[in-house]
C-alpha cells in the first residue's frame, strides 16, 4: 500500500476471540467478534470475509467451483491484475491460483511451510499443488531450504520460485533489561504447544536443567493439545516454583514476554523460517534453537546456538548459553543488528519485482494450459485435464451469467 499499489485480501467470514490485556488489571479479555462481509483496515487495506465454509485449522471446505462467481465478481470489481495466494493447504488459495490463470490475470503463490514425500496427507498435498502450481506465474518462498522442498514437491522449474525471507518489525520487539529478574535467569519459551514444535523435547529438557542449574527458571508462553504434557512433568517433578505457564499469549503482549528472559528456547522439528527466534532477538535475547529447515538462514552464528533435535543435544546447547553466552549478549546490539538485516520494506519491494515480472508475461491459452496439466503425471494428468475442461466451461457460464 506505501509503494502505492492496491491490495485487497479475500478470506472466509468466520467466528473468533479477539483477546487483549486490559491495561487496568493486566488480565485477558476475550470478546466475541463475527468477521463477515467487506471491512476497512487501518491505513487502507480492505478486507473480503466471503461465506464459505471452514472446515479444519479455518481452512475451507474444497468447492472446486462453488466459490468461482465471487471470487470473479470481486476480481472484476476491484480491476485485480495479480492474485497472490498463501499456504498449501489452503483451499482458498489454490483455488484462486487455479481461477487466475482461467481469467487471465497474473498469479503469485507464496509457500511458508515444509513438507514430506512419505506420508499419506504429504503425497496428496504435493500431488494437488503440483497440479494448481501447473499455470502459476511464480513462487515465493521464504528460506532457501522451503525453496528446495517446493521445487521437488510441485515439480517447477527453479526459475520460476522467488526466495524472500520473513522479516520483522524491530519496533515492536525492542529490549528492556530492566525487567529482567536480577537475581534468576529466565529461559523463554513461546510457541503453540503440539508435536511439531518439539513439546515432547521440551518435557524432557526441563528437569535436567532445573537440576544443573538452581537459578534458572522456565517462562512458557502458549497454548495446545501438549501442554498436559508440560504440566505433568512439572507435577513429577515438583518444579512449581521454577516453570511458569502464561497460557494463550496475544501477539501484542509477546514482545512483553520476551523481555522477561535471557535466553530464547526453540525446540521445533521442522521449520521453513521460525519468525519466532527473530522476534526473540530484536528483543535482545540470546537464541538456543533446534537445526531444522530453514532455521539456521535466520540469524547469525554469535546471536544462535544450533543443536541437533535431541534433548542431550539442547541440554548442552542451552547449558552453554547459560554458562557462557548470556553475560557476552549486549540486547541493544542484537536489536540494531537486527534492525539492520531485516525490514518488511525490503521484503515489500522485492515481493513488487517479482509482481513486474508475472505482470509483463505472457499469458497462458487454453492449450497451453491443459499442455501443463497433462505433465502432472500418467493418469493424474488425464484427471487434472478433466478438471480443467470442466473448470473452463464453468468459467464461460459464470460469464454468461453475470
Amino acid at each position: 500500500l506505501r509503494l502505492g499499489h492496491k491490495v485487497i485480501v479475500i478470506t472466509h467470514a468466520y467466528k473468533c476471540a479477539d483477546n487483549e490485556y486490559s491495561d487496568e488489571d493486566d488480565t485477558t479479555i476475550r470478546q466475541k467478534s463475527k468477521r463477515s462481509g467487506v471491512r476497512y483496515l487501518p491505513g487502507g487495506l480492505k478486507v473480503y470475509y466471503c461465506p464459505f465454509l471452514p472446515m479444519v485449522d479455518e481452512d475451507c471446505m474444497p468447492t472446486f467451483t462453488v466459490s468461482f462467481p465471487l471470487l470473479r465478481w470481486i476480481f472484476i470489481r476491484e480491476a485485480i491484475d495479480i492474485v497472490h495466494s498463501h499456504q498449501a493447504t489452503s483451499t482458498l488459495a489454490n483455488e484462486a491460483v487455479t481461477y487466475a490463470a482461467e481469467m487471465g490475470l497474473g498469479s503469485i503463490y507464496t509457500d511458508h511451510s515444509l513438507f514430506g514425500f512419505d506420508d499419506i496427507a504429504s503425497v496428496i498435498l504435493n500431488r494437488v499443488q503440483k497440479v494448481t502450481m501447473s499455470t502459476v506465474g511464480a513462487v515465493i518462498c521464504v528460506s532457501h531450504t522451503c525453496r528446495d522442498n517446493f521445487i521437488l514437491r510441485a515439480k517447477l522449474p527453479p526459475s520460476a520460485v522467488h526466495v524472500i525471507p520473513n522479516a520483522v518489525d524491530p519496533a515492536k520487539f525492542t529490549p528492556d533489561t530492566t525487567k529482567r529478574d536480577k537475581n534468576r535467569i529466565k529461559v523463554v519459551v513461546v510457541s503453540r504447544l503440539v508435536y511439531r514444535k518439539g513439546v515432547d523435547l521440551l518435557v524432557g529438557i526441563i528437569p535436567i536443567i532445573c537440576k544443573a542449574f538452581p537459578h534458572v527458571d522456565f517462562v512458557i508462553g502458549g497454548d495446545g493439545n501438549k501442554k498436559l504434557a508440560l504440566e505433568e512433568m512439572v507435577e513429577r517433578e515438583r518444579l512449581q516454583d521454577r516453570v511458569e505457564f502464561l497460557g494463550f499469549v496475544p501477539s501484542g503482549s509477546v514482545r512483553d514476554t520476551l523481555i522477561r528472559g535471557h535466553v530464547f528456547l526453540n525446540c521445533s522439528l521442522t521449520e521453513s523460517f521460525c519468525i519466532a527466534i527473530l522476534e526473540a532477538a530484536s528483543a535482545g535475547l540470546y537464541v538456543v534453537s533446534t537445526n531444522v529447515g530453514g532455521v539456521p538462514e535466520v540469524l547469525p552464528p554469535d546471536m544462535i546456538h544450533l543443536s541437533d533435535p535431541n534433548i542431550d543435544s539442547l541440554v548442552e546447547g542451552l547449558s552453554i548459553a547459560i554458562a557462557e553466552k548470556i553475560d557476552l549478549v549486549n540486547p541493544y546490539e542484537f536489536h540494531q543488528r537486527i534492525n539492520e538485516i531485516y525490514s518488511w520494506h525490503r521484503v515489500a519491494r522485492e515481493t513488487e519485482l517479482v509482481y513486474s515480472d508475472v505482470f509483463e508475461k505472457p499469458r497462458l491459452s487454453f492449450l497451453q494450459r491443459l499442455a501443463r496439466y497433462k505433465t502432472v503425471g500418467g493418469v493424474a494428468g488425464y484427471v487434472a485435464c478433466i478438471l480443467a475442461v470442466t473448470l473452463h466451461f464453468v468459467v464461460l457460464l459464470v460469464q454468461w451469467w453475470q
